[in-house]
């Protein structure tokens, strides 16, 4: 009978460390295979190894095997776990900033001002409880899908990502940083170490909302994640994001425009242009879970109730 269990002997002693694994088969010796796996405690000591071994990153891994496409992990292997300047949610400047290795569980957990409502309904719908704990804002960015639920809440927040390596470090808004599905401007030697929001992304209210085939665990059709600053009366900022309706989420400018100084009274009468405006500004596919046509409509039909239900909100 073939082996059913495995046997894994780590040894830590500041360094990387080898990891061995054991397979027993009936009528045959431990076969092992070796592998070289990092899990530091100083940012410079992951930055250094990253630089020189250019490991496979992990953190939550909740979609580690999906993403490689391998059957198992055969290293090098860097576990940014134990990194504490990379966990937590924290002031710094007046910017809000996320450790890469914040978990969702953190970010429904964080006492937020009501701008985050959009990140912490997205983070509602990541997965089950168990993708909650694990999964970390960092890995969903970097993984880039089109469908991952943080990224129109982070891109309507203006945020920004910080990137590190052995040579310093560099700030790219989010949009810049992803490049199109599954790909991002991160260099081989660099870390996603945070996501700052700016100040004026944390005024106003904010709603997120998601189309799938049904209520969770459940890949988007399409989403949309909106956040208005209402000042007597009035539209004074918006921010429109879709997702799952292109290579990658887009900021909806021409309907952030339209909206701006529209009084909230008369925001319906702007539905017969604005539905369009949405539509229009996509780049859906068609595939096994909708049409590109439905996810048009679709992505423009959950933007206009996500405004409205925000304006009922506001008045």
């Amino acid at each position: 009978m073939a082996s059913p269990s495995r046997l894994c002997q780590l040894t830590l002693s500041g360094g990387p460390c080898t990891v061995y694994w054991y397979t027993n088969e009936i009528g045959n010796e431990f076969n092992r295979e070796t592998m070289t796996y990092l899990r530091p405690h100083l940012l410079e000591d992951a930055l250094q190894w990253l630089a020189t071994e250019r490991p496979l990153i992990m953190a939550g891994c909740t979609d580690i095997y999906p993403t490689t496409q391998a059957p198992s992990l055969d290293g090098p292997l860097l576990d940014i776990t134990a990194l504490d300047s990379l966990r937590g949610i924290t002031l710094v400047d007046g910017w809000r900033r996320f450790g890469a290795a914040t978990t969702w569980d953190d970010v429904l957990r964080a006492d937020l001002p009501p701008a985050y409502r959009m990140l912490k309904q997205a983070a509602r719908e990541i997965g089950a409880v168990q993708i909650q704990v694990s999964g970390t804002i960092g890995g969903n960015l970097c993984t880039a899908s089109p469908a991952a639920d943080s990224v129109p809440c982070l891109m309507a927040l203006d945020a920004e990502v910080e990137l590190a390596s052995v040579s310093g470090s560099r700030r790219l808004p989010l949009a810049t940083f992803l490049t199109g599905p599954r790909q991002t401007a991160l260099r081989p030697d660099e870390l996603l170490v945070a996501i700052h929001v700016p100040p004026h992304a944390e005024a106003g209210l904010s709603g997120f909302a998601k189309l799938g085939a049904r209520r969770y665990l459940v890949i988007s059709i399409a989403m949309v994640a909106v956040r208005l600053v209402v000042d007597d009366g009035r539209i004074a900022r918006a921010a429109v994001s879709v997702g799952a309706c292109a290579p990658v989420a887009t900021r909806q400018d021409q309907l952030e425009s339209l909206l701006v100084g529209s009084q909230l009274d008369r925001i319906d009468s702007l539905a017969a242009e604005a539905m369009p405006l949405i539509a229009d500004s996509l780049a859906p596919i068609d595939d096994i879970r909708a049409s590109a046509g439905y996810r048009r409509m679709a992505a423009a039909e959950l933007a206009w109730r996500t405004i409205g239900s925000l304006r009922v909100e506001a008045a």
